[in-house]
Formats: structure tokens, C-alpha cells, sequence
């Protein structure tokens, strides 16, 4: 690699580290004799469902930026170096790096320069040759910048397999406190762009077998948590009406990361601790998969999630007038809302006691969490302890949760000094 693409690539690398919206899902995009293959995997560094660590080329185009949004690594008056790539380096480091087995795919963002449609224009042009010229079949998540036109919007569609518009901010307040500049406008409507024409092209696949790709990994955003006071409450708010009206594919949240000392941040120099970011994902679990409404989860008696227990079991805690659920007769979705039973196990629950009354022993089998959701279930041969307080309860889970850590820790060592 050419020193000078390398210094742009360690400077660009570096600045796209705090986009943390870059996992990849649900794409379809086949393998027909060229390079690459997004089916059924995703394409970032992380790791997915079934344990396996998958990487991409997660980088900007360029650093440069007409905006000065006070979260931002790359405002217009943040003193750092300034770079950019040529359309062709993109495609360039993208297939080298494919080829040399570093990369599975593309994360690709920018600065906005000059105006919006001039850089997605870029963008577009990048993605489009790394389709058509080199036949890379490999996973892209583009970032369609705010304020681009529909058709640009609909020429990168039908090239990436995920777009996102980052709303960043989780209120309108925060938005014109912190980026001045923008206007929620931009942001909104290149989504609802995007959700239109998502749709019309999978009422097409209906109709025609044949039909174009277009997005096949739907749309994401980010919001940043910690930067402004907004409460979990109004950030699952956000979430839900994302989820909700613009048939989001994720919302991620990305703790603040200090960048800078501008007096605009109303948080500076607050930490924002990594465990409210797992508790948001976590909430937001629920209401994706677990039926809840984002009222259940945080109002304002409870705004904010508990730090020391999951969103589920605090959610409980809350209703234990609806437990102890018995397992032989509650409907799926109630026993989704138990603590300690995932989907999965709640279907197997459904499904095995078509065959017998369920016990102990075979609610251990089927995979659930025993030791919380004992606390929580009745069935044939087991009923807990009634009228145990909440806190009490929570105090019990807790520790029950420690000891085993404790003795799966011992076990650990244990190997060391046999």
C-alpha cells in the first residue's frame, strides 16, 4: 500500500470508530460469479448470533465537513488532521483488502463537503463500481447523508444492501442545541424516502420474480447517549417511533465519547457508563421481540432503567401481582414476559406441554434460566415463595446470580491447580 493511502487510511479509519451502526443482517444479496457473499451472514466487526467474529472496512470517505456539530470527531472546528479519499482509492482498498482475506465487507460514511448531493453523489459513485465493474457481492452498509435528493437516495438503494440516516440526537431540542446547522427535516425525509421505497420494491418481488434489489437490509440509525440530559425514557421513545414509522431495521445507541470541550455539551465531562448502553439494547430486545411497549419498560415514575438488574426482571418486579405464571396454562406471549425465558424457551414450553404436564425437571431441560425464573413460574411439581416483597425478591435474585458467578469463577481456577 502507497504510504499516503495508508496515512489517509489510519486518519479516516480512526475518525469512523464512533458509528457504531454498522451491523450487518438480514441481506440476501447472492453470490452469482463474482466476489463475495452476504447471504445469510453479517459483515462487521463483531460477533453474531452463533459466535463467529465477521470484519469490514469500516472507514469515511473523507473528514472534511461544513457542519460543526458538538458530538461530532469531524466539526468544522475541531483541530485534526484533514484528509479525504479519491473515489477509485475507496474501490481500491475495499478489493485489495477483500482479496488479502482482511474484509468481509464495506462500512462506508463521509463528511458532508461542499453540500450533501455532491458527497452521496460520491458515495453512489463508489458502491456502484465496486457492483457493476468488479462484481463484489460482498456486504455494504452505506450512510445516505441528510439531505440528499430521492434520486440519489434511490440510485444508492439499489447498490447497498443497508443504508442509515443517523438522527444522533434523541429530541428536536438537542438537535438544535448541538447541530445548529441541521434541521430534523434532513433527517426525516431521506428515512421516509427510504421506508417507501423499501416497500414498493418488496410489493414488487411479490409480483416479479426478477425484480431489483433495492436495500435488502432495510434502514438503520444511531443515537448518542450522554452527550445532551435526555432520559432512557425519551431515547426509547425515539426508538419506538423509529421502529414504529419508519420500519427501522436497528436502532444502536452509542454512549458519548468525549471529543472535544465545547461549551454547548450540557453532559461534559460526565462519564457515560457502558453498562446504560447495554441496558438500552437490552430494553430495546424487548420491544422488538418480547412484545413490550416502551411504556412498560420506562415512564415517568420510572424514566430511567435500573443499572443493577436487566429491563425484564425490573419490569417484573414492578407487576408481581401477575406472577407466578403457571407454564401449563399462560399464553406465549406472557411467558415471553417471564425473567429468565427467552423466546426460544417459551416456544418450547408451548410446544412441549402438548404432551404432558410440565414439571421441574423438564422445564430444566428445555434451556430456561432456572435460578431467576424459578422465582416467577409455578408448575406441576414446584410453586415459589409467596408473598415475597420486591425487594426482597430483587435482593434473593441478586445474590443467587453472584454465588454462581462465584462458583463458576472457582471452577475456573480450579483447572489451573489440578
Amino acid at each position: 500500500m502507497h504510504p499516503r493511502i495508508f496515512k489517509k487510511l489510519a486518519i479516516l479509519a480512526d475518525a469512523a470508530k464512533y458509528d457504531v451502526s454498522c451491523a450487518s443482517s438480514g441481506s440476501r444479496r447472492r453470490n452469482e460469479g463474482g466476489l463475495g457473499n452476504a447471504e445469510g451472514m453479517g459483515i462487521c466487526h463483531t460477533f453474531t448470533p452463533d459466535g463467529r467474529c465477521v470484519s469490514l472496512l469500516k472507514v469515511l470517505y473523507t473528514n472534511y465537513c461544513i457542519f460543526d456539530c458538538a458530538y461530532c470527531v469531524s466539526r468544522r472546528s475541531n483541530d485534526v488532521p484533514r484528509t479525504g479519499f479519491t473515489v477509485e482509492e475507496v474501490v481500491e482498498l475495499t478489493m485489495n483488502f477483500y482479496r488479502r482475506n482482511y474484509i468481509e465487507g464495506l462500512f462506508l460514511s463521509s463528511g458532508i463537503f461542499k453540500n450533501a448531493d455532491y458527497t452521496m453523489e460520491r458515495l453512489v459513485r463508489i458502491v456502484k463500481l465496486l457492483r457493476t465493474q468488479h462484481r463484489f457481492h460482498g456486504y455494504i452498509h452505506l450512510k445516505a447523508i441528510p439531505g440528499t435528493s430521492p434520486e440519489l437516495l434511490h440510485e444508492a438503494a439499489l447498490y447497498a444492501d443497508r443504508l442509515s440516516v443517523n438522527m444522533e440526537m434523541p429530541s428536536r431540542e438537542s438537535l438544535r442545541l448541538l447541530a445548529p446547522e441541521k434541521h430534523i427535516d434532513t433527517l426525516l425525509t431521506p428515512m421516509r424516502v427510504l421506508r417507501s421505497g423499501i416497500q414498493q420494491h418488496r410489493d414488487e418481488q411479490r409480483v416479479l420474480k426478477h425484480a431489483p434489489l433495492y436495500a435488502p437490509a432495510g434502514q438503520s440509525t444511531q443515537l448518542v447517549v450522554g452527550a445532551t440530559l435526555e432520559t432512557d425514557q425519551q431515547v426509547l421513545t425515539a426508538s419506538a417511533y423509529f421502529y414504529q414509522k419508519m420500519q427501522m431495521r436497528r436502532v444502536y445507541y452509542s454512549g458519548y465519547v468525549p471529543v472535544g470541550t465545547d461549551a454547548r455539551l450540557p453532559a461534559l465531562g460526565t462519564p457515560v457508563p457502558i453498562i446504560r448502553e447495554h441496558r438500552l439494547y437490552q430494553a430495546d430486545w424487548l420491544m422488538r421481540f418480547y412484545g413490550f411497549q416502551v411504556q412498560e419498560v420506562v415512564n415517568e415514575a420510572f424514566p430511567n432503567l435500573e443499572q443493577d438488574i436487566d429491563p425484564k426482571l425490573a419490569w417484573a418486579l414492578r407487576n408481581l401481582h401477575l406472577f407466578p405464571v403457571d407454564v401449563n396454562y399462560a399464553d406465549l406471549e406472557m411467558l415471553k414476559r417471564v425473567p429468565g425465558l427467552g423466546v426460544q424457551s417459551a416456544q418450547r414450553i408451548v410446544a412441549a406441554r402438548r404432551f404432558r404436564r410440565l414439571g421441574v425437571e423438564h422445564l430444566r431441560r428445555l434451556g430456561l434460566a432456572w435460578n431467576r425464573a424459578r422465582h416467577f413460574i409455578a408448575c406441576a411439581d414446584h410453586l415459589p415463595m409467596a408473598d415475597l416483597p420486591a425487594d426482597r425478591l430483587k435482593s434473593l435474585i441478586l445474590t443467587d446470580g453472584q454465588s454462581k458467578y462465584q462458583a463458576g469463577f472457582s471452577s475456573q481456577l480450579s483447572l489451573f491447580h489440578a
